[in-house]
């Protein structure tokens, strides 16, 4: 009986303690007790907060602005619930909350284009229906090696406001997402940005004479490429490492992302000369090297591998490319090089397709299979005695041997099939086949 008595005494405590549901408040409330923030800065971000939630509750109900301006609210309060609301965060997140307010109380509806900028400010923003506004790593790093490339003088801007962003993490500093994306709840962090973002840094750094500054937090921002996810990027090899797009999904292989992160691990190594940046970039570049082949369909690129297999689109195929150009600008090597050239002529060929259904039933909704070569937007012409009889809309389908639906007619006898595929380049392949179609199944009768 004792026994029983303490089961359930050491089920019960968890239960208990997790009804103790933590809010922004209380979280405020632990940082200053823990002496991580001052009274002082508790009370004020908590005066932040409420009032940007009293800002959204005076917006009319049933508005985009008020769900938008309450949806970047409950991102902070989900990052509390978790309890990892932290001294540097609250930096991003209440700029985040002010960006909103601002936004909100004086538009009735998203911007026009997803991303956008404040006046006075360099930092880009985007729109995520329902999270409202947020700060976007890559984007922003993105535009910083732009402003590098020009030479704007905005550039050092860009910088400062980048620099007050980052937040220890993975033992040195990082740039995360705060909203959730892809199954991933903030705060999540990406190769693809951090790698981008220790280049541009770097970039940004020498050319305004800034490497005593600036230079030692790009490398302490190569602690997510030596730490394991979720917390970091690296997903360990036996070769040596691959650095994760998004920090929660170590199985989902994105060649885009992982050669940019090789990239910018290249770019720091070169300008700072530091070791380490230059034994992360040969890890990755060991693994990028095999693995870019898996990639190539033979007659286009694959986007991504492991969890979730698809085709590039047509950005992201040309994105690729720009990353491969980069590795072979930088290494000379044929392993990118001569696959950059490669991808750039699949955008030249075009699809192979054949049909590949011969017999379908009659008086049914049928599947009729193809052979395709690569991703393209696939139609079907079904004709019989030199008459067109139906047509399947054109719909954009993966290489292999997709299918696409027919309402298959009554009446036996051959249907005359055309197949028409154009890739997302805009080159068009035909085929030509015959479908049988078998008398319809007779219904029994009792």
């Amino acid at each position: 009986m004792a026994y029983c008595v303490c089961v359930v005494l050491l089920l019960a405590a968890p239960a208990a303690e997790g009804a103790r549901k933590r809010t922004v408040k209380s979280e405020l409330g632990r940082l200053a007790a823990t002496g991580q923030i001052t009274s002082l800065e508790r009370d004020q971000r908590l005066g932040g907060f409420n009032a940007v939630k009293s800002a959204a509750r005076r917006l009319p109900r049933g508005t985009t602005r008020r769900a938008e301006l309450l949806g970047a609210v409950r991102t902070v309060e989900g990052i509390a619930a978790a309890r990892r609301l932290t001294a540097p965060r609250l930096v991003p997140l209440w700029l985040t909350l002010e960006r909103n307010r601002a936004y909100w109380t004086a538009n009735t509806r998203g911007p026009s284009g997803s991303r956008m900028s404040f006046p006075g400010s360099q930092l880009v923003w985007q729109y995520f229906p329902g999270q409202g506004l947020q700060f976007h790593p890559l984007a922003n790093f993105a535009k910083l090696n732009q402003l590098w490339a020009s030479r704007s003088s905005a550039m050092g801007d860009l910088l400062d406001e980048l620099l007050a962003l980052r937040v220890p993490r993975a033992g040195g500093v990082a740039w995360e997402y705060y909203f959730a994306f892809g199954g991933g709840r903030p705060p999540w962090v990406s190769g693809l940005s951090q790698g981008t973002g220790i280049q541009s840094i770097a970039r940004v750094a020498q050319r305004q004479d800034r490497e005593e500054e600036v230079l030692p937090i790009a490398k302490q921002a190569l602690g997510v490429f030596k730490t394991r996810t979720p917390v970091g990027v690296r997903v360990p090899a036996p070769d040596g490492a691959e650095y994760a797009l998004y920090s929660f999904a170590p199985n989902l292989r994105v060649i885009n992302g992982f050669v940019q992160a090789v990239v910018g691990l290249y770019d720091l190594g070169r300008i700072t000369g530091d070791p380490e940046a230059r034994a992360l970039y040969e890890e990755g570049e060991r693994v990028a090297r095999r693995e870019l082949p898996t990639f190539d369909t033979g007659a286009w690129s694959l986007y991504s591998r492991g969890d979730v297999q698809r085709e590039s689109d047509l950005s992201y195929h040309q994105l690729l490319r720009s990353f491969l150009r980069s590795m072979c600008t930088r290494t000379d090597d044929p392993a990118y090089c001569d696959t950059e050239l490669r991808f750039a002529q699949y955008e030249l060929e075009a699809p192979v397709v054949s049909l590949a259904t011969t017999r379908l039933r009659g008086g049914t909704t049928g599947k009729v299979r193809v052979r395709l070569s690569k991703i393209s937007r696939v139609g079907l012409r079904f004709s019989r005695g030199g008459r067109v009889v139906s047509t399947r809309a054109a719909v954009v389908v993966g290489h292999g041997r997709p299918s696409l639906s027919w309402t298959v007619p009554r009446r036996a006898g051959d249907y005359d099939v055309t197949v028409t595929a154009v890739d997302l380049a805009g080159n068009v392949g035909t085929a030509e086949g015959t479908i049988e179609v078998l008398k319809p199944k007779r219904k029994r009768t009792r």
